[in-house]
Order: C-alpha cells, then sequence, then structure tokens
C-alpha cells in the first residue's frame, strides 16, 4: 500500500479502526501504541483531539473506545436518502445480470416506499415509481423487510404466529395467513415472494439488506410470471442472493435462510 500523504490524518484513521476493533470494553494506550505503531506521546494527542470531537472517549479506568460521534457518522452515510446513491451499484450488477426491473424499498411504518429502480433493456409490463408506497405485506418487499426485522423469526428459529403481531400488518389485500405463510417462507430460505398479488401477471422476488443484523433496506426483483417460474426463477433467485452480496458496500449483508 502506498504511504498516506498526510501521515497524523492516517494515525488517527488507523487509531479509530483499533478502536473499532476494540469493541464496546475499550483497550489501553499501550496496546494502542503497539497496534497503530506510533509512540505514546503521539498517540496521546491523537486520542486528544479525536475525543475533542467525539469520535474516542476515554472510560474511568483509562482506556479508549470508539465515541457516539462516529454512530452518528455511521448512521449519516446510511440514511434513507443516501441509499439510492450507496446502493444503486449493486442494482445495476443485479439488473445487468437478469435483465430484469430491480427496486429499492425501506420500510415505513406498515408500508414500503420505494427509493430505487433500476430499468431493464427488455420491456416490463408493470408501473413502478419512485416514492410510490404500497403495503408490506402484499409486496415481497415488504415482506422480506417483516421477516427480517418486525416479525424475524423467534430464537427457536419458529417464524412468528402471534396473531397481535401478524394483525399489525395485515391489509384488505391478504389474509393473517396468508402473511404467515409469506413470513415463514422468508424465513425459511431468505428470500421473500409475491405472484399476482398487486397486479395481474407479475411477480416479485426479494431479499432484505441487513446492518448489524438489522434490515436496512430490501431488493427486489419484478418480472412476468412466466419467468418468475421453473429454471428461470432460480436463475433469478441465486442472482438476488450471489450477485447482490458480491456488490454490496462494506458492512451489508443479506438476511440469511433458517435452514443454514
Amino acid at each position: 500500500m502506498d504511504p498516506s500523504p498526510l501521515g497524523s490524518v492516517d494515525k488517527a484513521l488507523l487509531t479509530l479502526d483499533a478502536l473499532g476493533r476494540a469493541g464496546a470494553g475499550g483497550t489501553s494506550l499501550a496496546d494502542l501504541s503497539v497496534e497503530v505503531g506510533a509512540n505514546k506521546s503521539t498517540l496521546h494527542r491523537t486520542l486528544a483531539a479525536l475525543r475533542h470531537r467525539g469520535y474516542a472517549e476515554q472510560a474511568a479506568d483509562g482506556t479508549y473506545r470508539l465515541g457516539p460521534a462516529v454512530l452518528a457518522l455511521g448512521s449519516a452515510f446510511l440514511a434513507e436518502e443516501n441509499l439510492p446513491a450507496l446502493l444503486r451499484p449493486a442494482l445495476e450488477a443485479l439488473r445487468d445480470e437478469i435483465d430484469e426491473l430491480v427496486h429499492l424499498g425501506v420500510l415505513a411504518g406498515r408500508e414500503v416506499v420505494y427509493l430505487e429502480k433500476v430499468e431493464p433493456q427488455r420491456a416490463v409490463r408493470v408501473w413502478s415509481a419512485v416514492g410510490r408506497r404500497r403495503p408490506a405485506a402484499t409486496t415481497a418487499l415488504g415482506r422480506a423487510l417483516l421477516a427480517a426485522g418486525p416479525l424475524r423469526a423467534r430464537p427457536d428459529g419458529g417464524a412468528p404466529d402471534e396473531a397481535e403481531a401478524l394483525a399489525a400488518y395485515v391489509t384488505p389485500q391478504t389474509t393473517t395467513d396468508r402473511l404467515r405463510e409469506a413470513v415463514a417462507e422468508a424465513h425459511r430460505t431468505g428470500v421473500a415472494t409475491e405472484t399476482e398479488e398487486n397486479e395481474t401477471g407479475i411477480a416479485c422476488a426479494a431479499v432484505a439488506v441487513l446492518r448489524a443484523g438489522r434490515p436496512l433496506a430490501a431488493v427486489s426483483i419484478t418480472a412476468p410470471v412466466e419467468r418468475m417460474t421453473g429454471a428461470a426463477r432460480a436463475e433469478r433467485v441465486a442472482a438476488l442472493v450471489e450477485t447482490l452480496p458480491a456488490h454490496l458496500p462494506e458492512g451489508l449483508t443479506l438476511a440469511v435462510p433458517a435452514t443454514t
């Protein structure tokens, strides 16, 4: 790796990396000095600057750990308004792999909000628009997000079956049993689906994108039903679970099937 153009900044960044690896328990100045490769006096000044801006803090026992400003920075980076630009390379890679319409959505209460779409070369007989809202219970995007979040699997791996939890998301377009079934499928396979429940002749498959185990957004493939059955469906689902993760930013993952 080429040397940093500004050594003092590089030391501060290496210090942040080391504090991140140390976790909530923190680490001592001596251990940081060894890991970062800086003498204690230099590192002490670096830590003082990081503490001044809230990126590091010192515990009563003298150890150092990351400060709250790091969380604020991470939250701003992954804020809803940044997700389309942040995830667009992954959406485009998925579109290029299967030449189908790709959507990005987030959960907003009982609804899914479509943040981005990437159009295929071929024609798709479905209307969609950025900013559109649909019930989470009837969409593949929403089901993926519900399964990974509010309706995530119990510790024993089972799907939630409490009527109250499911009823909070049921709409006139679906039933409690259908939502339970859809969420159980997403838990079991990692992929949520919807077939002609929103538009005749159209089917969708979606996966939840997670950060630190919590759903951040979901990505779906939308295609005519004939391209979402049999071998064609398997090809598109494989692209969701294989091509998409390879292009996600560091720290983002997909929901893991309960069977693995």
